[in-house]
């Protein structure tokens, strides 16, 4: 349910929505959602000093009714 609400979430803010994947892992320190946009949007998926990203995050954060979930967005570049 958080891949599908993240992806919506983020799709909404990207031009190339066809390129959002977002991926679940289960690790150590809880859930982790990694998110994958176009190099394109990378910079508005992160938004000015960060401040799109911190609002996905307590989004999800808010969805996940107190489960440990961490909020990745990969940078394709690397």
């Amino acid at each position: 349910m958080l891949e599908e609400a993240l992806e919506h979430l983020v799709k909404g803010i990207v031009d190339h929505d066809e390129d959002v994947t977002v991926r679940h892992a289960n690790g150590r320190r809880g859930e982790l959602l990694e998110v994958r946009v176009h190099p394109d949007d990378l910079g508005r998926v992160i938004g000015r000093s960060g401040r799109t990203a911190s609002a996905l995050r307590e989004v999800v954060k808010a969805l996940a009714g107190g489960k440990n979930v961490r909020v990745d967005i990969v940078d394709t570049d690397r």
